[in-house]
């Protein structure tokens, strides 16, 4: 009898688990790893399999492909490399895997997750359930609270890049025992990466874009996390976002030198010490949140995360030129709620109030722009009840449209209240309601 993802644990004795892949490929364990890469969607592989077509090719494919994964001969696909624009600059480089693999990286993922979740460190934050980015910032926030006022900010260097391949395979075998669930790990992290139609093999690195990869990567890290509580650390992690809070400078340099030897020697990674510093935490940011000077610090939205809103922000508006406002609102509003839902637990309110003014600022600015001419400026400008007078005193003052978009007379007729009927999300009002219902 096949063993289920809730059963195959371990057995009373205590060793190590077997039977595992007969776990993932139980009926159970299947339907919902199918449910989920559905549900997620997603971009097509090598193959330019879409989602949609998964259930149907299992129909036809999926006794042959059971077959090869208890036999220990199944072997993955390349993956599609496609490069993502950092925010901060260059690329970040995604693995697409098809949806095929997709689909067994998420039934391994259901059962080895139980088998290794129990064993991660209570300052892991990252791809765990029932934990999220917003706890990471809380704690933070505490153990600054607490009087440790120096932050020992460690960036690794490419880290999905640069992850050693036997040294995460040993560490996975420490917990699974079956040689099938281990050769098939180890064949997902070499499969090749095809970029313009040309496949390349991998040495080093586990991908970002299966569904496989963030539990690997704690693996990895969990070494890092037992050593700094070896040490009686206070830090916070989420994925490679890794930092540690200290009383002194000091001390900060001392955990910053010896961290650093210990990622670069033990976990064959590597700092970047450009990107790493021994700092306050108000001048850094962690998770997109940064913090103030006051001995209780107040959590705030960082400057890097507001200018990556506006950007975003421009891009879409930018696309507006020629739609409605109705139209543009209606594209603004999934992101404006997504990113206030994500910085609600901010305290200091005033960016909310400037993003808002900025926003109302630019959507006035594009109504002017596709108005166009004088007297369709003038016209609109006395439907929204400006006197003649006024209006065409506005509409031909000869002053370019971000100049008219903050002047009164724009104020006057598109003020904040016609905004919200036309539903645009004010970003301080959100975060008032999300405030009040915590």
């Amino acid at each position: 009898m096949c063993a289920s993802p809730a059963t195959a644990r371990r057995d009373v004795s205590g060793q190590e688990l077997v039977q595992l892949m007969e776990a993932v490929v139980a009926r159970e364990n299947m339907r919902l790893a199918l449910k989920r890469v559905e549900s997620n969607k997603g971009s097509a592989g090598v193959d330019r399999m879409p989602v949609e077509a998964l259930r149907s090719y299992l129909r036809a494919h999926w006794p042959r492909i059971k077959e090869a994964l208890l036999a220990g001969e199944y072997q993955p696909s390349p993956v599609l490399r496609v490069d993502i624009p950092k925010p901060g600059g260059g690329v970040r480089q995604l693995g697409i895997p098809t949806v095929v693999d997709r689909l067994i990286q998420q039934a391994l993922h259901q059962v080895l997750q139980p088998i290794f979740e129990p064993h991660f460190s209570a300052h892991s934050y990252g791809f765990r359930p029932g934990r999220s980015a917003l706890q990471a910032v809380q704690q933070a926030r505490a153990y600054m609270a607490e009087g440790r006022r120096w932050v020992v900010d460690i960036d690794l260097e490419k880290f999905f890049d640069r992850v050693n391949h036997d040294m995460l395979m040993a560490r996975v075998a420490r917990r699974v025992a079956d040689k099938r669930v281990l050769k098939l790990i180890r064949r997902y992290l070499q499969a090749g990466v095809m970029a313009d139609g040309l496949v390349s093999a991998r040495k080093d690195g586990t991908p970002q874009g299966g569904p496989l990869s963030p539990l690997l990567s704690n693996i990895v890290l969990d070494d890092l996390d037992k050593e700094l509580e070896q040490r009686g650390h206070r830090f916070c992690r989420y994925a490679d976002d890794c930092n540690v809070y200290v009383r002194t400078r000091r001390s900060g340099e001392r955990v910053m030198e010896s961290l650093t030897r210990f990622v670069e020697q033990r976990l064959k990674l590597k700092v970047n010490r450009t990107k790493s510093a021994v700092d306050r935490p108000w001048r850094r940011k962690f998770l997109g949140y940064s913090v103030t000077f006051h001995r209780r610090p107040r959590l705030k939205v960082a400057d890097e995360s507001v200018k990556r809103l506006k950007s975003k922000l421009r891009e879409k508006l930018r696309r507006g030129r020629g739609r409605s406002l109705a139209t543009v609102v209606a594209d603004l509003s999934k992101l404006l709620r997504g990113w206030v839902h994500y910085f609600r637990l901010a305290q200091v309110r005033g960016v909310f109030e400037d993003l808002d003014k900025w926003l109302r600022h630019r959507l006035r600015c594009l109504l002017w722009r596709q108005w166009k001419r004088s007297h369709t400026r003038a016209r609109n400008l006395m439907r929204r009840g400006l006197d003649r007078e006024r209006a065409w005193a506005s509409a031909t003052n000869g002053r370019g449209p971000w100049w008219n978009a903050g002047a009164s007379h724009m104020n006057q007729a598109y003020p904040k209240r016609y905004f919200d009927r036309c539903g645009l999300v004010s970003l301080l009002d959100e975060l008032r309601k999300l405030q009040v219902t915590a």
